[in-house]
């Protein structure tokens, strides 16, 4: 088994990223396998070296440790996918010359008022650049994006913990980004050619990444790759029903380091909320090893509240 935990540096990792990233680490070391850190720090907009750091001291305090990536210096990575565009630029190409790609002019403006939502936060492509001429001008304005065109038919896998899933593609989403206009690969294409070159055979990672499974699916196919097995598991979530993110603060690594609450205590908590031991008690992440179970992980999102932290 191979496995990995790929966070994007763009603020200090809150309890949601440990989450995923303990029940990954979980999933890989019960098995004996070998654990992958990577950095997707592929927008150049949001992404931060600082962070970067903060991120892999943070994880090596909780005890989450990798076992490969580049040699720097006499240690381990992690992999960077800044480093590795030229990779995504191949696969590209390839897609590109089987005529699979083609480019889109739309702007954000434009298909915000005209394409009907295809899920939370995206948005159905009508098409527009692959069915209708592009007058000149509109060429010459502004650099294009790319866009996978997704043919029809279904998309289906069983996930290790969502059970089956399956998605018409071109109906419900549409063709996709794979190059944004500025030049940057779109994280479904790297996300795919990272983990075919990394040979990642199990991906776990929060239920939110779900329905984006399917596009990548596509692009393993159309590439000719071995896609890896997939677990989405359920997200952590404040009292209101929020999505924990890099704004909350009060929940980040660093937050809670500061307050005094140990590496132990953050651990045994999301134990206790993924149902691995039946009482909140501080615990080592190598000591959970013998009791991951994928079945036991909750059914829905997983209610958190940092003043539970305070109670052992």
């Amino acid at each position: 088994m191979r496995g990995r935990f790929a966070p994007s540096p763009t603020g200090e990792i809150h309890l949601g990223n440990v989450w995923t990233a303990l029940l990954a680490w979980l999933q890989v070391r019960s098995a004996g396998g070998t654990m992958v850190l990577r950095i997707e720090d592929l927008d150049p907009d949001r992404s931060r070296p600082a962070y970067t750091d903060k991120l892999m001291a943070d994880m090596k305090w909780l005890g989450l440790d990798w076992d490969e990536g580049p040699d720097v210096g006499g240690r381990y990575g992690p992999y960077s996918q800044n480093e590795r565009r030229d990779l995504y630029q191949v696969a590209l190409d390839r897609l590109a010359t089987a005529g699979l790609v083609y480019p889109c002019y739309c702007t954000r403006a434009e298909l915000a008022a005209s394409a009907p939502h295809a899920g939370d936060q995206e948005r159905l492509y009508p098409g527009t650049c692959r069915h209708s001429p592009v007058p000149a001008e509109r060429r010459s304005a502004r650099r294009p994006a790319l866009r996978l065109a997704v043919p029809d038919g279904e998309i289906a896998f069983t996930d290790l913990h969502a059970g089956y899933v399956c998605q018409e593609l071109a109906r419900e989403v549409g063709d996709f980004v794979v190059r944004r206009s500025d030049g940057v690969h779109a994280y479904q294409l790297a996300v795919v050619i990272d983990d075919a070159a990394m040979e990642i055979t199990h991906v776990l990672r929060g239920y939110d990444l779900l329905g984006s499974t399917p596009r990548q699916l596509l692009l393993y196919r159309m590439l000719g790759c071995q896609a890896p097995v997939f677990t989405h598991v359920p997200l952590l979530v404040d009292a209101e029903g929020y999505r924990l993110s890099k704004r909350q603060q009060a929940l980040s690594v660093a937050a809670l380091k500061a307050h005094g609450i140990t590496p132990e205590t953050i651990i045994g908590y999301l134990a206790w909320k993924a149902n691995l031991i039946d009482i909140f008690q501080p615990v080592k992440a190598s000591e959970l090893t013998g009791c991951f179970d994928i079945a036991k992980l909750p059914g829905e999102a997983v209610i958190v509240d940092s003043y539970e932290l305070w109670q052992v």
